[in-house]
C-alpha cells in the first residue's frame, strides 16, 4: 500500500489510514493495532512516524496504550465536536485562521511547558531541533520534525486537551505543509527555515530555563511572525 496524499505530513498520512481502519472494522473494538515493526514493514514509515501516529490516535480517544503490549482500538465513531471546515476557505485565509489559533493555544501550552517538563521530555525536544538542523544542512523535510517540536512543547504542558486539540488543528493545516516558505518570505528557503530554527532554539532555551514568560513571548513571536508573512501574501494576492 502507498501512502500518498498530498499537503499531508507522512504521521497525518498514516494518521488517516489507520483510522480509515478502525471505522471500517479492520481493527475492531477491543484488538490490538499491528506492532510498531509491522507498520514499518507495510508503510514503509520510521519508527518516529508511526508513534506519532499511534499518539494521534490516542490523543483522539481511539486507542489506549498499553505498556509493553502495543495500542488497542477504543472505539470506531468519534463524537463530532469541534471541527475546521477548510472548504469554505482559501488556503491563505485558512492558514490565516488556524495561525492565530494556534497562537493562543502553543503560547500557553509553552508557559505549562516551562512549569511542567520532564528531562526526558526537554531532550527529546533537542532532538527535534537536531532532526530539524540536519534536515536543513542536507536539504531534507523538515515539516515532520517541525511538527514533532510543536506537539511535544503540548505534551509537556501536561494537559489533555492541549494536546488533543494541537493534534487537530497542526494535523489538519500545518501551515508549511500547505504553503511553500519560498513563497511566503522574502528570504531564500535555506534562510527562512535557519531563521525558524534560531527561533525554535529560543523556545526550547526558556523551556529549559524554566521561564514561563520567556516561554510565551518566543513561542508568540515564532509564530506571529508566520501570520505576518501571511498577511503580507494577502496583500499581494490583493493587488
Amino acid at each position: 500500500m502507498t501512502l500518498a496524499r498530498p499537503r499531508e505530513t507522512l504521521t497525518g498520512q498514516l494518521t488517516r489510514t489507520l483510522t480509515e481502519r478502525i471505522a471500517a472494522g479492520q481493527y475492531a473494538v477491543g484488538s490490538r493495532l499491528p506492532s510498531e515493526q509491522d507498520m514499518i514493514s507495510e508503510f514503509g514509515v520510521s519508527r518516529t512516524v508511526v508513534r506519532e501516529a499511534i499518539a494521534n490516535l490516542r490523543a483522539s480517544g481511539r486507542v489506549l496504550t498499553r505498556q509493553g503490549a502495543g495500542a488497542f482500538v477504543l472505539q470506531q465513531e468519534l463524537t463530532p465536536g469541534f471541527r475546521i471546515d477548510s472548504s469554505q476557505l482559501t488556503d491563505v485565509q485558512e492558514v490565516i485562521s488556524v495561525l492565530e489559533l494556534r497562537i493562543g493555544l502553543e503560547s500557553e501550552a509553552a508557559v505549562l511547558a516551562a512549569q511542567r517538563r520532564t528531562p526526558a521530555q526537554l531532550e527529546a525536544m533537542k532532538q527535534a531541533l537536531r532532526d530539524i538542523e540536519h534536515a536543513i544542512t542536507h536539504d531534507g523535510n523538515a515539516v515532520e520534525a517541525d511538527l514533532r517540536f510543536h506537539r511535544l512543547i503540548a505534551e509537556a504542558a501536561g494537559n489533555p486537551h492541549f494536546l488533543k486539540l494541537f493534534t487537530y488543528v497542526s494535523e489538519q493545516l500545518m501551515t508549511r505543509a500547505r504553503l511553500r516558505p519560498g513563497r511566503l518570505s522574502s528570504r531564500s528557503p535555506e534562510e527562512y527555515l535557519a531563521h525558524a530554527q534560531r527561533e525554535h532554539e529560543q523556545i526550547c532555551f526558556a523551556i529549559e530555563r524554566q521561564d514561563p514568560e520567556a516561554a510565551r513571548a518566543a513561542l508568540r513571536m515564532h509564530l506571529s511572525e508566520s501570520k505576518a508573512r501571511l498577511l503580507r501574501k494577502v496583500g499581494q494576492l490583493a493587488d
